[in-house]
């Protein structure tokens, strides 16, 4: 209970910083050292000295449309740290170190995806913090489920068994025009106090320790639209229902918004 209260409470601190206006003078200053030190690269982007605080330029928009692909779209800009099949509801965290998805989805039916494909995305500080739909879906379910705010760097990764499991996160219950089902789970990390969804205003992260679940009727999203976004980076899981998601991907792809990851085989209608 006390690491959760320590990492919690930094990253509040920390987004009280990044939330803050400094002097126009300072705020520039500030954000130039900041894309320098973590090696942003803003060609997409307004220049460092646009941005009013820290927290505006984590979660910058583009300035670029880019193209959107067919297929299944990556939902962010990331680095894929494992994918593969499903050990029934074993994944890997990391090389080695395996975690139970119904321990990580809790108060949803993980079943329906046992044996599927899964894949983790990593954002790091450095990357694009939106994140954006794979492909069109229908959400039925989100679940905020509280938690730490451990980081999920690489090094984190393998020394930290079931950390997205003790991590805070919201996990949405989706499902594709066909009636696949799958799931997509927003990571919180240190630092990352603060996850949001355009369509959820109710949704508060590192705020409360109880379970909060909205449900809806018909909420219908399309490929590329955005979902909301991460203060600083942070980690994305996929899981597909079996046979649903056909990947191109391999661990250790660098992958970035609106670009092919694989194909959905959408069941036929009878």
């Amino acid at each position: 209970m006390q690491r959760r209260l320590v990492s919690n409470i930094i990253s509040r601190g920390f987004g009280k910083f990044a939330s803050h206006r400094f002097h126009p003078v300072l705020q520039k200053f500030i954000n130039r050292s900041y894309v320098q030190l973590m090696g942003l690269d803003m060609d997409e982007f307004r220049d460092p000295a646009h941005y009013e605080s820290l927290n505006a330029l984590f979660t910058r928009a583009l300035a670029k449309d880019r193209p959107i692909e067919d297929g299944c779209i990556a939902p962010c800009d990331a680095l894929v740290t494992e994918c593969g099949k499903l050990q029934k509801d074993r994944a890997l965290q990391i090389k080695g170190m395996s975690y139970s998805i119904d321990s990580l989805l809790r108060e949803c039916d993980a079943s329906v995806v046992h044996d599927g494909e899964y894949v983790n995305f990593y954002l790091s500080p450095r990357d694009y913090h939106r994140y954006h739909v794979p492909c069109d879906m229908r959400v039925h379910r989100v679940v905020h489920i509280p938690g730490k705010l451990y980081p999920v760097n690489l090094r984190f990764l393998r020394k930290k068994f079931d950390l997205f499991v003790e991590n805070e996160r919201v996990v949405l219950e989706c499902s594709t025009q066909g009636g696949g089902r799958f799931f997509m789970v927003l990571v919180g990390a240190l630092n990352v106090g603060k996850m949001t969804l355009v369509f959820e205003s109710r949704l508060q992260t590192n705020h409360t320790r109880e379970v909060a679940i909205f449900e809806y009727e018909d909420l219908l999203m399309q490929k590329g639209e955005l979902l909301g976004y991460f203060k600083m980076g942070s980690t994305i899981l996929l899981f597909f229902e079996p046979g649903l998601f056909i990947s191109s991907l391999q661990r250790g792809d660098k992958v970035r918004y609106g670009q092919r990851i694989g194909v959905l085989h959408e069941k036929q209608s009878q």
